[in-house]
């Protein structure tokens, strides 16, 4: 039994939730994962549109027009730091508040910080976690467009653990 892949204009999925103030686009290569998040955040009445890699993202964010993205790293054809730097590197999504969600080993850290990220969670986390940090990039979002204010630093999971402790000055 093969994988089959959607494209857009039909996303890998999306569902209009009623009442929804945000929308993310939650980029992911494994099936669960992506379910998982969406469920989760669906629940708390965001909005969510799912691709399967980095180069699914760059093909849909434009359409999307997502008020945040969460990445893993590891993930075929374009992996999440990668995507996040030319997401970066794009001036329609310079400024649109990522999250890496992974292992988020110290290589991935220093290097989702060299890049722009935003956040990181690591993988496992709680449920709460991963609404609080999507929440916080949103509002955060939300925020810098009415005041245009100062850059932050990013946001950590509490499952980082010794990554996060090396970076703490960092997110302060």
């Amino acid at each position: 039994m093969g994988k089959t892949r959607t494209r857009w204009p039909v996303p890998t999925y999306s569902r209009v939730v009623p009442g929804a103030s945000r929308r993310v686009l939650v980029v992911d290569d494994n099936k669960v994962i992506r379910q998982l998040i969406r469920v989760n955040l669906e629940l708390e009445g965001f909005e969510v549109v799912t691709a399967a890699d980095g180069a699914e993202c760059l093909e849909v964010v434009h359409q999307v027009r997502p008020d945040a993205v969460t990445l893993d790293v590891v993930m075929p054809r374009l992996d999440g730091l990668r995507t996040a730097a030319r997401l970066r590197a794009d001036p329609r999504t310079r400024d649109l508040p990522l999250a890496i969600i992974s292992a988020c080993t110290q290589y991935e850290v220093d290097a989702g910080v060299d890049v722009g990220v935003d956040a990181f969670l690591s993988k496992p986390f709680e449920p709460a976690e991963l609404v609080g940090v999507v929440r916080q990039l949103v509002e955060r979002e939300s925020a810098r467009g009415e005041t245009e204010g100062g850059e932050e630093g990013p946001t950590f999971g509490s499952v980082l653990g010794a990554a996060a402790a090396g970076d703490s000055e960092a997110s302060g």
